[in-house]
């Protein structure tokens, strides 16, 4: 058997026993969802469900890296081995910010959680911190891939730095508006995640294809507890780390742009946002019946099963595309 495959059977089984365990200790700790009542009516029944479910993907990643790391040093492969750590950083760090934020809005009760501006301060500051490591310390440069092209654009380097680091920040925002429905960023995340494993393997990234695998199995894991009904929500602390996932992952391929393609469902959840907020405050009327673009379809008749299956298979397709985009047939 692939060694990506046992390492995602290894990750979904640690992150499947982690929920039976973490879950019941959210419930204790009356860490419930605060739903708006502006929203869905359907979704008031969800008030008081267990949040902060991201804990159970990083603890699970955490425990399979850390198994991989000891696996490889005993292999000597020290070098691969320490390839992994930069991106588990970014992983895990965005993750930990979603933690603060969930943890002072749930725990400690501050409905505002972390500030808005301290919260972009901590994501920018591991997002330089990372593309400094791409640069300096793998010396990676500033190409990047153009899909369908299949051929890379070396762009200045003043250009290359604000822009990834714009990817990072965009991509976990739109991670973020797209956990809104039970199983909906989740089952999305893992098939763009999946996606991006299946590039590094024709490329031949191991460390992104190994990584990447473990999420995967993690995230597959939650997913038995997230969909429809949601035993537990993500929260910040997992919309968040997928982001950094997606993102990190993207970079370190070499391939940013191919996020537009394979991530268009969390790009049009945050222009849907972005055009209603802008209409709305010049014309003083909505585009959507509500935005993100989820629950304008949940207010339009549709289940979440629905939305769901939708949204999920727009994806698939459009990673398809994203795959043949970088197919040298």
């Amino acid at each position: 058997m692939n060694f990506d495959i046992k390492i995602l059977i290894v990750a979904f089984f640690i992150s499947v026993i982690l929920g039976i365990i973490i879950i019941p200790i959210l419930k204790k700790l009356k860490v419930g969802q605060i739903e708006r009542d502006d929203g869905p009516q359907s979704h008031l029944k969800k008030q008081g469900t267990p949040t902060m479910g991201g804990i159970i993907i990083i603890l699970g990643m955490l425990i399979t890296m850390i198994g991989i790391y000891i696996f490889l040093l005993v292999s000597n492969q020290q070098e691969l081995a320490n390839r992994f750590i930069p991106l588990t950083i970014l992983i895990v760090g965005f993750g930990v910010i979603g933690f603060i934020d969930d943890f002072k809005k749930l725990v400690l009760k501050n409905t505002k959680g972390l500030k808005p501006m301290y919260k972009m301060i901590g994501l920018l500051i591991i997002s330089v911190a990372y593309v400094i490591y791409l640069q300096k310390g793998l010396n990676l440069g500033t190409q990047m891939f153009i899909p369908f092209l299949k051929t890379y654009l070396t762009v200045p380097i003043y250009v290359y730095l604000p822009f990834v680091i714009l990817v990072i920040l965009g991509t976990t925002n739109a991670v973020n508006l797209t956990d809104g429905i039970d199983g909906l960023s989740s089952s999305v995340c893992v098939i763009i995640t999946t996606t991006l494993v299946i590039i590094a393997t024709m490329f031949g990234v191991t460390e992104v294809s190994i990584l990447g695998s473990v999420i995967i199995g993690c995230v597959l894991g939650f997913l038995m507890f997230n969909l429809h009904p949601a035993k537990v929500f993500m929260g910040d602390t997992g919309s968040l780390l997928l982001g950094g996932v997606i993102s990190g992952l993207a970079l370190y391929l070499k391939m940013p742009l191919i996020l537009i393609i394979i991530a268009l469902i969390p790009v049009i959840e945050t222009l849907s946002v972005i055009v209603q907020v802008a209409y709305y405050k010049k014309t003083g009327k909505r585009v959507f019946k509500m935005a993100p673009l989820h629950h304008h379809f949940e207010l339009s008749g549709w289940n979440e099963n629905k939305v769901v299956i939708v949204f999920s298979l727009v994806t698939l397709i459009t990673c398809i595309i994203g795959i043949l985009s970088v197919v040298n047939f």
